[in-house]
């Protein structure tokens, strides 16, 4: 009897929930402005009407036009990266192109007198401890590199000064060098490309600065 009456029940309510359904009228929210009062929508750049689009546009900062007839240079040399920077500061806002290029060259360093290499490096101890035996002070063995095992007498700035060293031990009889000491060291060019009277020297300042041809890139 129980179960009758929760059937009769349910059949009530799937039936009303029909009627509501089918009886119900959906409400229609108001369409909303495309846009605040005052202020224009937008446009698609495809909507838009090609007379509405300008020919061209004007830029900001016209660009620098260069001669036809151009002149490639390496111009330098710097011999610091700050020198390098400075340059590129002065010249890149005023040239059509630039890049820069790096090169190794020999520095001297002075002169330097040293005793020539043992055949060993007990030799060359031994070398040092005859050298210390008769007054010598000054020296130490090179024990790697070019020069190893040989004994170095001094490295000097001055000429005059590395000849008076080599007399002093020659005259206690020690065979003794003295040659000029160079090593490799960086050095930057600038390459620039330019309108063929362009002066670049005076961006540039005082100094002992070169320009040299080259094909142009």
């Amino acid at each position: 009897m129980l179960s009758r009456g929760a059937l009769i029940i349910l059949l009530c309510l799937n039936v009303a929930a029909a009627l509501w359904w089918g009886l119900h009228a959906p409400s229609h929210a108001a369409a909303l402005p495309a846009t605040e009062p005052g202020v224009p929508g937008l446009t698609l750049l495809a909507e838009a009407e090609p007379d509405a689009l300008p020919a061209s546009a004007e830029l900001a900062v016209a660009p620098t036009l260069m001669d036809a007839a151009m002149a490639c240079l390496s111009v330098g040399p710097f011999d610091t990266p700050s020198a390098l920077r400075r340059a590129v500061d002065v010249l890149g806002a005023s040239v059509g192109k630039l890049q820069y290029r790096e090169a190794q060259i020999q520095s001297s360093r002075g002169w330097r007198v040293y005793v020539p290499a043992a055949a060993t490096r007990g030799d060359a101890l031994a070398k040092a401890r005859a050298l210390a035996g008769q007054g010598i002070r000054d020296y130490y063995v090179v024990t790697a590199g070019p020069g190893e095992n040989t004994v170095s007498l001094g490295l000097f700035r001055e000429q005059k000064n590395a000849e008076a060293r080599l007399a002093e031990v020659k005259a206690l009889g020690i065979e003794a060098v003295m040659e000029a000491a160079s090593e490799d060291r960086p050095q930057w060019w600038l390459e620039i490309a330019v309108a063929a009277d362009y002066d670049w020297r005076t961006p540039l300042g005082a100094g002992n600065w070169q320009a040299r041809p080259i094909p142009c890139f």
